[in-house]
């Protein structure tokens, strides 16, 4: 398998008058998880419709596992799986004759009744789709995409709706997809889990590329080290600047900023005024920013005003 399991190069894809990728390139690490992120209405989705050969691309250069994804489609089909976020399957059906169905389309699949415990959906075998939750069909879906032993994963959204524990098998079937040499490329709107679980990362906006690297790589974009604390609103800042020889911020009601390294000292100092002063600290957050904080300022979100997602 090549280095890069996906290249794009100045992709560029219209819905008439409007550009919905607008000259993005970027890569994905064989056997590596890559998370591709964004706002809605960044391009993610027309990108991974692209990638994975369902939609014609207007302009740039693609390749996926060494194929051109539209003219390609047919050898490239058999060798990837992909979990769209709407499930894609008859009401109907029940769970293990899904899994069976879609072993039967494979020349190698995976054990039907292995992969369905695998997922966490043993006591379900028998359920139709439409009596599963969201969660349960999130997980029948992600079973469906992995039972042809795929060298590469789309996966859309794999964890949305999806509680505590199904997120765990989840990301733990993920993990083990890159364990054994397979590529996974995901969409997510949780940042966190993107930060967790992901080795590569890809922010998108407005149809380009703005980030993409290693987690630590693109925290890093953010700036040097910071410190935050959380406490009651309206606390004396210039007071407390003066203490810490530092000017200090209230960003949101309760919730301050530090504009000086966190190092231990004035971390003692911090607490020691707060403690003088019998206030509590709600929280404290010292080092590089978040992935959150970073792509904030990146793609300067505003849930308020997003577009639907293309």
């Amino acid at each position: 398998m090549p280095d890069h399991a996906i290249l794009v190069s100045d992709l560029v894809v219209r819905y008439g008058a409007l550009t919905a990728v607008d000259g993005l390139s970027f890569d994905a690490p064989a056997g590596a998880i890559t998370a591709v992120l964004g706002p809605n209405g960044a391009g993610k989705t027309t990108t991974i419709e692209v990638l994975e050969g369902f939609r014609r691309p207007d302009g740039g250069q693609v390749k996926v596992l060494g194929l051109d994804p539209w003219t390609d489609h047919r050898d490239l089909v058999r060798r990837v799986g992909v979990m769209p976020q709407d499930g894609g399957v008859h009401r109907g059906i029940r769970v293990a004759e899904a899994v069976q169905l879609y072993a039967a389309f494979h020349r190698d699949p995976l054990d039907p009744d292995t992969l369905v415990d695998r997922v966490g959906l043993s006591a379900r075998r028998t359920s139709p789709w439409r009596t599963l939750s969201g969660g349960e069909q999130q997980r029948l879906s992600l079973a469906l995409a992995l039972v042809g032993r795929p060298e590469l994963v789309f996966l859309d959204e794999p964890t949305a709706g999806v509680d505590v524990a199904g997120r765990r098998i989840v990301h733990d079937l993920v993990r083990g997809l890159r364990s054994d040499g397979t590529t996974v490329v995901c969409t997510t709107h949780d940042l966190a889990e993107a930060e967790s679980l992901a080795d590569h990362l890809v922010i998108v906006d407005h149809g380009r590329v703005v980030a993409a690297g290693s987690p630590s790589e693109i925290s890093g974009q953010a700036g040097p080290p910071e410190l935050r604390f959380g406490g009651p609103p309206d606390l004396d800042v210039a007071e407390l600047a003066v203490h810490l020889d530092a000017p200090v911020t209230e960003t949101t009601p309760g919730e301050y900023l530090v504009a000086r390294d966190p190092d231990p000292a004035t971390v003692a100092r911090l607490t020691a005024w707060l403690a003088a002063r019998d206030l509590p600290l709600a929280d404290l957050r010292a080092g590089r920013q978040r992935l959150e904080d970073v792509f904030l300022r990146l793609t300067h979100s505003d849930d308020g005003d997003e577009a639907p997602e293309r």
